[in-house]
């Protein structure tokens, strides 16, 4: 999940959006989304939309909060870490 939001930190992102780009069904995306709400990290909004007139209900946008991005980055950093000390530091690709 966090993944997703730091692959474009400025984006809004909705629940489908994240469904796909995570992999996790709906009964999985929404209570992490939940608890990191919950921690701060995420803050969400309802879209100013006409539903009669877009056809589709308001969607519900999160973004990382600047106290998440920073905790997001700091997380994913120290996973890589931990997972370089267990299984090797992954070999980093050649260029040209």
């Amino acid at each position: 999940m966090l993944a997703a939001f730091l692959s474009d930190p400025a984006a809004d992102r909705y629940g489908l959006d994240l469904m796909r780009a995570t992999g996790h069904p709906s009964g999985t995306l929404y209570p992490i989304l939940l608890r990191l709400q919950d921690a701060g990290w995420v803050e969400a909004v309802w879209e100013e939309l006409d539903p009669v007139a877009a056809g589709r209900p308001a969607r519900r946008y999160y973004r990382l909060t600047p106290d998440g991005l920073i905790s997001a980055r700091t997380e994913i950093a120290a996973l890589r870490q931990q997972l370089d000390r267990a299984y090797g530091a992954a070999p980093k690709p050649r260029t040209a």
